[in-house]
């Protein structure tokens, strides 16, 4: 059982928690290749992932395949782009860090079964981002793969 109170909360003020992300990501000199695509594309990554929040938490087999797909192809895409996989990383954990913390900060349970509703939220809310870092190192590695290959076909 997931707090369906609370994700909606987090859905309705992702971009509170999006730009609070996108100031720390342009604030950490560790994030400084990373920090250098525009505000729009980090804002609409914030967007796509938290307003559908709930529907990520409970999709089927093929939905989560499509996401974690999705974020293969964000894997390669930022080793194109030669963004360092470890900020790829860190902006993931960073983004985990800010849901949890916001939803943490609006905790409404007064009872145990709303306490354990927003305990198996946070538990999956960790399940899920972990299984999007995995899927984008999947894809940045992949896209190494690809590019030492080709550089060794020369």
């Amino acid at each position: 059982m997931l707090s369906a109170k609370l994700i909606q909360l987090i859905e309705d003020h992702w971009q509170g928690i999006t730009s609070a992300l996108v100031h720390q990501i342009h604030n950490d000199p560790r994030l400084n290749q990373i920090g250098r695509l525009p505000e729009a594309e980090l804002r609409d990554a914030g967007r796509n992932l938290l307003r559908n929040l709930g529907h990520w938490l409970t999709a089927s087999k093929t939905e989560q395949r499509m996401v974690e797909e999705h974020y293969e192809g964000i894997g390669r895409v930022r080793f194109a782009e030669s963004i360092p996989l470890h900020e790829c990383v860190r902006t993931l954990q960073l983004m985990k860090h800010k849901v949890v913390e916001f939803s943490r900060d609006h905790e409404f349970a007064q009872s145990t079964v709303e306490i354990y509703a927003e305990e198996e939220l946070e538990h999956r809310l960790n399940e899920f981002f972990d299984d999007l870092i995995y899927h984008e190192v999947i894809g940045y590695e992949e896209a190494i793969r690809k590019s030492m290959a080709v550089g060794a076909g020369r």
